[in-house]
């Protein structure tokens, strides 16, 4: 059986008209009967009863059909598979986020991408804030929505998808949790916790700094690994947390004072990857992010 004998056969069994069949097939009438009555002198019988005002199957026209529809569909789904594998834009793509903010744009991502690319499956997960790179490095996650900058060599970033500003997380009890604001200098009245990690020094240095602007020591509190050991040890007046802005909606908790931090630089965000492996699905991914981010309404957002 020849393809186009096929979706005329089928087409029409469905619209039962030859004249809908011809507009959907963009094809003549005639060419439409020429097919039919084709496939018919191969089944050797025939398949449509066509009178001046209706158009029916023969029962052996409702055989076939019923014989041919779910191969016909796994012919046309076989070749979507393909087509996408093609493109690179199937299988499944492992996404890392770095906190909630970057979760929920991530989770927003791969819903709307499900819809656009069904072939490709996206499986997220939380990057520990105790070694940010370590899982996208062995392979466990092919891209992550991250904080930028990323100065390492093995790895790629694109560009800044958002940004926010940066908080101070200090104990509700502390001095300066009753101001409206405080400087970077402040910070020489606080300890702040440091990160048990591999962290590289410009990222610990961005997190955890030792000096203020005007040279003045930044003390060290204790180490933490984790957001939930960082906020008690907060609550417990242990020392501080440079946190970003959404830290206070999605960390909210007693005892613990968010106070915005007026002159420091914010904070961005970006995916990352490995060099060399920015493939047509990550590609997709990033597009999508794009888009997603534009459409939301994020209160924390400059």
């Amino acid at each position: 059986m020849e393809r186009d004998e096929l979706e005329c056969f089928l087409i029409l069994a469905e619209e039962l008209h030859f004249g809908r069949t011809a507009e959907r097939m963009r094809l003549s009438r005639a060419r439409v009967s020429q097919l039919i009555q084709r496939l018919e002198r191969r089944v050797g019988a025939q398949l449509f009863v066509r009178t001046s005002r209706r158009v029916t199957l023969t029962s052996l026209g409702r055989q076939l059909r019923g014989d041919l529809e779910p191969h016909h569909r796994a012919i046309e789904a076989a070749l979507a598979r393909a087509a996408a594998s093609a493109r690179g834009i199937d299988g499944v793509l492992h996404v890392g986020f770095a906190n909630p903010l970057a979760g929920e744009i991530v989770l927003k991502t791969a819903e709307a991408l499900r819809a656009a690319h069904p072939g490709l499956a996206v499986e997220i997960c939380e990057v520990p804030l105790s070694n940010p790179y370590g899982q996208l490095r062995k392979g466990e996650f092919d891209v992550q929505l991250t904080e930028l900058p990323v100065r390492e060599e093995d790895l790629g970033e694109g560009p800044t998808l958002l940004t926010e500003t940066r908080t101070l997380a200090i104990a509700s009890s502390h001095p300066l949790s009753k101001r409206d604001a405080v400087s970077v200098e402040d910070l020489a009245s606080v300890r702040l916790l440091t990160i048990d990690g591999e962290l590289s020094n410009y990222r610990l240095e961005r997190h955890v700094p030792t000096h203020t602007p005007r040279g003045r020591p930044i003390g060290r509190g204790p180490a933490i690994t984790n957001m939930q050991e960082a906020l008690m040890l907060v609550a417990g007046g242990k020392g501080a947390l440079l946190a970003a802005a959404h830290a206070a909606t999605y960390y909210a908790r007693p005892g613990v004072a968010y106070v915005p931090l007026a002159d420091s630089d914010p904070v961005g965000y970006g995916l990352v990857w490995r060099v060399g492996d920015n493939t047509s699905a990550i590609k997709a991914f990033a597009r999508t992010a794009t888009d997603m981010v534009q459409k939301m309404t994020l209160g924390v957002r400059d």
